[in-house]
């Protein structure tokens, strides 16, 4: 075992090592040092340096044994493990999320008092992080509903007209609603035909009766499912003056009540429905019994002023977006995205200035961005937050056809790096495929992180179910596929492709597998995040960002292998269930 260097030999041994407890004459590099002449030197210093039987015994505290003297060093010193974010990101080399990994902190709590309150925009916080993309395959009214009702809050697409986004907004705005300050209402002169077929398209039954058949009208009985239920077919065409519940029997709340009385007379009274009415006992909002249960059951919701479930809508940049923007702001919509694949352009900060303007309560979701150019661009023309992620989602491939676009891991720290300074929140939009992932990208800056593919097999996602080869399937496309943009405008201008006589695709079409309710999945998210953080040593994301940017918080690079290490392996088979 020999090594030549500069004319000299060494042999390695493990009798090397003595040969620094005692001066050793070497030749010039001209001379040659025998092997025989080497290990009789090597033996004899070994000899030497070889310890007696009581010297080998460590005195006073800490008692060791003989093995842990050996390797324990009598020097207070703890290595340094990892890099900072600043040094991970530093250079040209792109990161997507799997090609880091965080280092454990310390655990001083329990990983259900993890805080993951996190601003969504400069003036709307969330309890959960989560944003359902605005995608024609996620989200519509009932993934929206879901979504908030869980703390996060879900962005309606725009691939569609704009009325029927307003009326898709609308719905949200008045599943749960607290006070119910539009509810539907007939006169007494309306028929029991009238209460079923409301019954069968707006899946509800409990009626207000006002004496005109409008909100603000003096309200003179009630008509519910107890009131018609039993009606033979033959009455159907009966006015409701014969049915309904008459005023002298209401149990009503009178203007000013707060949420909180209204919900203890309903529990008192027993009743499904609670009528608010004014001095003049004019019908002014309606409370339902079912919101009771949805504020026990869902404490985190997402709610605004009113008690109405957050929304988003997502829009465009071009002069008819201006009348869809106005629709949306009339359904009660809480804040717009710009979608645009790449957010950097006249159009959008055109749009901004002019929401801005017109309607200076409404917050704005810029993007899409991964440069800190472009987040500056938007920054100064009044984005509430931004939008991170171009060519990064599982069906986009704007980076393969368009040779633009950034490796997500890279793009988040950038962008959100510099949007921190002022105080603009950032939404970490793509490339997320597991738990594991929303805790990096959260780790890495953002305030929320936006899902797409992770929620399109779920039962509140737009579309149909089917088997192929005995899996349960959702059909799941990118807005920027064929399939999208010849269904509606909207998807074409996201991809500035409406003047188009050759359509360019930035997406694709495929499925997923079904992944059951969003209301079991999405807890089953938000009990990833607070295990990740507790592992991290982070009792808040608020903490998190803090502990990256103080470089507190220490990252690794991941080889190839070091990532299939992580992974599962050495299996023959295996089932992987997560909840």
């Amino acid at each position: 075992r020999h090594r030549h260097w500069s004319g000299l030999h060494i042999v390695r041994s493990s009798t090397c090592a003595a040969l620094t407890s005692r001066p050793v004459t070497v030749p010039s590099c001209d001379q040659t040092l025998s092997l025989e002449t080497l290990s009789q030197t090597a033996m004899a210093t070994s000899a030497d340096a070889t310890p007696s039987k009581d010297s080998r015994r460590v005195s006073g505290p800490p008692q060791r044994g003989k093995g842990a003297s050996l390797l324990i060093s009598e020097t207070d010193y703890t290595p340094e493990d990892g890099v900072t974010a600043h040094v991970l990101f530093d250079g040209c080399n792109g990161l997507t999320y799997s090609d880091f990994i965080i280092l454990p902190g310390y655990i001083d709590f329990d990983s259900a008092s993890v805080d993951l309150t996190s601003p969504l925009t400069k003036n709307i916080t969330l309890s959960t992080p989560l944003v359902s993309s605005p995608m024609d395959t996620v989200t519509e009214h009932e993934m929206a509903i879901a979504m908030a009702l869980n703390g996060g809050i879900g962005i309606i697409h725009n691939n569609c007209n704009p009325d029927v986004q307003a009326a898709e907004v609308r719905r949200v705005k008045r599943y749960e609603t607290g006070f119910i300050k539009d509810p539907f209402v007939l006169s007494p002169t309306n028929t029991v035909r009238d209460v079923i077929e409301t019954k069968k398209t707006r899946g509800f039954g409990g009626i207000p009766i006002t004496a005109d058949g409008k909100i603000g009208g003096r309200l003179v009985g009630m008509v519910t499912s107890r009131d018609i239920d039993f009606l033979p077919e033959d009455r159907w065409n009966a006015p409701l003056s014969e049915v309904m519940t008459p005023e002298s029997q209401l149990i009503t709340g009178r203007a000013g009540t707060t949420l909180r009385e209204a919900h203890q007379v309903m529990q008192e009274s027993k009743k499904g429905k609670l009528p608010i009415v004014n001095d003049n006992f004019e019908l002014v909002a309606l409370i339902s019994r079912s919101d009771l249960k949805k504020t026990r059951d869902f404490p985190h919701a997402a709610r605004d002023a009113n008690k109405q479930l957050l929304v988003g809508a997502a829009m465009g940049t071009r002069e008819p977006d201006k009348e869809r923007c106005r629709l949306l702001v009339e359904a009660g919509v809480d804040v717009v995205v710009l979608d645009s694949s790449q957010g950097n352009s006249i159009y959008q900060i055109e749009m901004i200035r002019w929401i801005k303007a017109n309607f200076p309560n409404l917050d704005v979701i810029a993007g899409n961005v991964v440069t800190a150019a472009q987040a500056k661009n938007l920054i100064d023309a009044g984005a509430d937050a931004l939008r991170i992620g171009m060519g990064s989602g599982s069906i986009c491939i704007t980076q393969e056809v368009m040779a633009v676009g950034r490796p997500q891991a890279t793009a988040v720290y950038k962008v959100c790096e510099y949007a921190r300074r002022f105080g603009v929140p950032c939404i970490a939009d793509g490339g997320v495929q597991n738990v594991g992932h929303i805790i990096k990208a959260l780790a890495l800056g953002a305030s929320t992180v936006m899902m797409g593919s992770l929620l399109a097999g779920t039962n509140e996602s737009p579309g149909t179910y089917f088997f192929q080869d005995g899996v349960r399937l959702k059909k799941f496309r990118g807005m920027g596929s064929l399939d999208a943009m010849n269904a509606n405008t909207s998807s074409k201008a996201r991809y500035f492709s409406e003047k188009d006589t050759v359509k360019v695709a930035q997406g694709v079409s495929g499925t997923v597998v079904d992944r059951g309710s969003i209301l079991a999945f999405v807890p089953y998210l938000v009990a990833g995040m607070h295990h990740g953080c507790q592992d991290i040593g982070a009792r808040s994301l608020v903490q998190l960002r803090s502990m990256m940017y103080s470089g507190e918080m220490r990252f690794e690079r991941r080889s190839p292998a070091a990532q299939i290490e992580g992974g599962v392996h050495g299996l023959h088979t295996y089932e992987k269930r997560y909840y």
